[in-house]
């Protein structure tokens, strides 16, 4: 039986439903029971916030110290207010007074700093803060202790990897054994990787409590089966739907579709450490072999999502509309691998002097729909050049794991770059000193390294910062560590029951405090 009555479905629809694990899901409950059904693709890889800390964020069960607008502009969550000693050396956070955690017990300054501690640890974004120490003063003040100014600390602490959690929610080893939070809703059910159910949590005091009282939350791997649930009734709100199910999905009276223009680039990650892509003119030729214009177009469905540059006009400041755009050029590809030492062979195939192809393999991943179609395009556009490019789709971590143990040649992914409100901080992990699992790969440049930490210690609003951003964006776009294919549109389908829904551009919560049914 569906988690709730639904339209009927056709048996080859039931059938699909049946193979991804979806039905049965629950028992069929009275209507005022039901929860609000969210089904997307992002799978709950463990309990620790560095790993799923996200899910957790969205689903608005565990809170940070720090919250962003749509601006990216700070503002409270369970830090009421902070600041800085006047040397920029010591940072205050005041609590919000009374908050409490799903087992009862308070929100205290050490339930904080037991939480933080986790998150000081690569591949935890406050590891990029120079931290000299974390204290207490009192039940109800963090106080954080720096080597040097970090004018991005508080940003920093509205990344999910610094999730607070209850002194109960860690084990004797300091794992995360049990997720519990401060957020409006508590966890009653939790099945990783795909399944996670709420209710609301009565003890909360960080504003109204949500109309909708009970939330299940599903991952499923393939956009069809998404676009499958949302359309026959079994979900409310589907996330990561693909160009094909979107417009059919459009057609339906019934259900709503949202987008958003997310900070978020689809990149080729790059290996820079393999002699073929260390030469720049081969990644500056790789990049010119790019049909953005065509990719967007006919697989995204959206000409505005083509890429010009690596960071999107949705990041503001960190955009330069005076860069020269990153074009489509194959007769200047061509003139720059041969310059590099690539002819073609009998084969048609590039070679080098000893006759060694110019063979590549590319990983990626299926969670984000568009980008297995992504990767079979460029595979075609270069192979017309005379590069030989092997798709290999895995899974995510397919990726950070070639990034570590070295193996990885290309990686085709996507970034949010303001996965913390000031993207600095992103940044410097991706393209400070030894890249990052979704950045730089045996590249580094000390320009950019230099400007990242600069920005890092005095603040977006600085004197030089402008000229520091665009010097970073310049590097990057020259040096192609990481080539960018398209920006991105966050896509979500509306069911029948709910509203009030408003996506985030920021991807740090689905708002669901926001929402109610429809009367």
């Amino acid at each position: 039986m569906s988690l709730f009555p639904v339209a009927p479905v056709s048996a080859r629809r039931r059938g699909l439903l049946a193979l991804a694990g979806l039905l049965p899901f629950t028992p069929a409950l009275a209507a005022d029971e039901r929860p609000l059904q969210i089904v997307g693709p992002w799978e709950i890889t463990g309990l620790q916030p560095a790993q799923s800390g996200f899910v957790f964020s969205r689903l608005q069960v565990a809170e940070t110290l720090v919250g962003a607008d749509d601006r990216g502009a700070l503002r409270p969550a369970l830090a009421v207010r902070w600041q800085a000693a006047a040397d920029g050396l010591t940072w205050r956070f005041e609590l919000r007074p009374g908050a409490r955690f799903h087992d009862g017990s308070p929100v205290n300054a050490a339930a904080v700093l037991r939480s933080l501690q986790p998150a000081r640890v690569a591949p935890g974004l406050l590891s990029n803060a120079p931290i000299l120490a974390m204290e207490t003063e009192g039940d109800t003040t963090l106080r954080i202790r720096l080597k040097e100014r970090h004018a991005a600390l508080p940003a920093l602490l509205a990344h999910p990897s610094t999730l607070v959690l209850a002194p109960a929610a860690f084990d004797a080893a300091g794992r995360v054994q049990a997720l519990i939070g401060s957020g409006p809703y508590r966890l009653t059910r939790l099945q990783p990787p795909q399944q996670a159910e709420t209710v609301v949590f009565e003890g909360w005091n960080g504003g109204p409590l949500p109309q909708i009282r009970r939330v299940a939350y599903l991952a499923a791997g393939r956009a069809e089966t998404r676009a499958l649930m949302i359309e026959s009734g079994q979900a409310d709100l589907a996330y990561g739907l693909d160009p094909a199910s979107l417009q059919r999905l459009r057609q339906r009276p019934a259900l709503r579709v949202q987008s958003v223009m997310l900070p978020r680039t689809v990149f080729l990650k790059l290996n820079a450490g393999l002699p073929a892509l260390a030469d720049v003119r081969v990644r500056r030729a790789l990049s010119l072999l790019v049909d953005r214009a065509g990719i967007a177009r006919a697989l995204l469905r959206d000409p505005a999502l083509a890429a010009t540059q690596l960071l999107p006009p949705s990041l503001g400041d960190w955009h330069d509309p005076s860069l020269a755009p990153l074009r489509h050029d194959p007769a200047a590809a061509q003139q720059l691998l041969a310059q590099a030492g690539w002819r073609r062979g009998a084969d048609g195939r590039l070679q080098d002097a000893r006759g060694q192809a110019l063979a590549l393999q590319l990983r990626t991943f299926p969670d984000r729909p568009e980008l297995p179609p992504l990767a079979t395009a460029l595979q075609a556009q270069w192979r017309q050049a005379g590069i030989a490019l092997e798709v290999a789709v895995g899974n995510a971590g397919d990726i950070p794991m070639g990034h570590r143990d070295g193996r990885l040649q290309i990686g085709l992914g996507a970034r949010n770059y303001a996965s913390t409100p000031d993207p600095v901080g992103t940044l410097r992990q991706d393209f400070g000193p030894g890249g990052g699992d979704w950045g730089a790969m045996g590249w580094q440049h000390a320009d950019v390294g230099i400007a990242l930490d600069t920005l890092a210690r005095l603040g977006p609003e600085a004197p030089r910062a402008a000229e520091l951003r665009r010097r970073v964006v310049a590097v990057l776009q020259d040096e192609l560590p990481v080539i960018p294919v398209s920006w991105y549109r966050q896509q979500l389908a509306v069911g029948a029951r709910v509203d009030g829904v408003m996506l985030d551009p920021l991807e740090l919560s689905y708002r669901l405090d926001a929402m109610r049914w429809r009367a």
